[in-house]
């Protein structure tokens, strides 16, 4: 009769291999952290955006207007980049959907309410549309992540998913989508959203090649030069990706088509760029980077009421651009302290239970945290953009 095989001891050196196997087996499930290099750059790009929704009204000025443009040519399509990039994990299920409403609709509608109220009192009377669907100022982009991550499954699906939206966008812009749920824009930089969703993070890798970033230096320098005479020769609407190629003044074919796409090289190599330049370390303002959606939100509503102040009849040349430029450092930076964000964070980040039914609260609760779990970095990971 033959003996059992030796079992090893529980407590003895088998138990420390099975022990040690099974917390390298949860190291690897384990999803990665916060990347602080895309924090660093979203805190980037949202300070620019906020510049350069400061600095609009002081255009006139020569050296004011290049550094506007120097900022549109490359600012929204790198946050788009980024946004695509962290909605890889969206799958369009219930629970997704569920917070992308929270998160994304639900702040839309309180801050479209909040920009119209600015709006009747600049006016002195109601605006001649009051149609959700028609966002004011800042928030169409809420309105393109919405719809952009509601398409993260069909993009993922297809084979050329990039050249798919580069041709959806250029086609789009030879038709006149008005203003309803800003179309226009949702299409023109749709192909930024899909590159940033088809990439992974191996080619992150890339951005810090030495020879990647001494041309990213030659980029923002050569692209700030340009923006001077660009600044005076071309109209701000191709900044915008806004409105349709029709209305131009040149054909909307050839050569507004390959206008259309040098200006998505220009923005896809200043993305690059900045991001290859931005600190892939740990930085001061790298956890300000979680708190980009509550800067987003914020600053419009006090820049809607700055311009119906004498702020701007005060301001004019280098020191109205200095002081305004630093007033929007300062801004972004107050809109991301502990104290502003618990003022705003009923109307930024909702919460669940004020718009489920009684029942569905516990089922909401568990969702919400199971979703934190999975996405590995809190609620922002969620929102991902901004």
């Amino acid at each position: 009769m033959t003996s059992p095989a030796p079992q090893p001891p529980e407590n003895g050196y088998g138990a420390t291999a099975r022990v040690s196997a099974a917390t390298a087996k949860a190291a690897q499930e384990k999803p990665p952290g916060r990347d602080a290099r895309l924090d660093n750059a979203k805190f980037i790009l949202i300070a620019l955006v906020v510049v350069g929704h400061a600095i609009e009204p002081l255009t006139d000025h020569g050296p004011t207007s290049a550094l506007y443009y120097w900022i549109y040519f490359f600012h929204m399509p790198a946050f788009i980049l980024i946004s695509g990039y962290l909605s890889r994990s969206f799958d369009a299920s219930s629970n997704r959907v569920e917070k992308l409403v929270l998160t994304l609709a639900v702040p839309y509608l309180i801050f479209w309410t909040a920009h119209q109220a600015i709006y009747t009192v600049e006016r002195g009377g109601l605006p001649d549309s009051l149609s959700v669907l028609q966002p004011t100022w800042t928030l169409w982009f809420l309105v393109a992540l919405f719809l952009w991550r509601l398409s993260v499954p069909v993009w993922q699906r297809l084979r050329w998913p990039v050249a798919i939206a580069i041709i959806v966008s250029l086609f789009a812009a030879t038709a006149d989508l008005g203003t309803t749920l800003s179309l226009g824009r949702v299409l023109s930089f749709l192909p930024f959203f899909v590159l940033g969703l088809s990439l992974r993070r191996e080619h992150f890798a890339y951005l810090d090649k030495l020879w990647v970033r001494v041309g990213s230096v030659l980029v923002l320098g050569v692209t700030a030069v340009l923006a001077v005479p660009i600044s005076d020769h071309l109209s701000r609407d191709w900044l915008f990706w806004r409105d349709s190629l029709t209305d131009r003044d040149i054909d909307p074919l050839l050569p507004s088509i390959g206008l259309r796409l040098a200006f998505m090289g220009l923005a896809l190599a200043m993305t690059i760029a900045v991001l290859a330049l931005t600190p892939k370390r740990q930085t001061w303002y790298t956890p300000l980077g979680a708190y980009t959606l509550f800067v987003y939100l914020g600053h419009s509503v006090v820049l809607l009421i700055l311009k119906n102040t004498p702020w701007y009849d005060v301001m004019a040349g280098p020191v109205g651009l200095a002081v305004t430029l630093a007033a929007g450092v300062g801004l972004t930076l107050l809109l991301c302290t502990p104290l502003v964000r618990g003022c705003l964070q009923w109307a930024v980040e909702p919460q669940p239970t004020w718009f489920l039914r009684q029942d569905d609260k516990g089922l909401a609760r568990k969702e919400a945290d199971a979703g934190k779990r999975a996405a590995g970095s809190g609620a922002e990971r969620e929102k991902g953009s901004v």
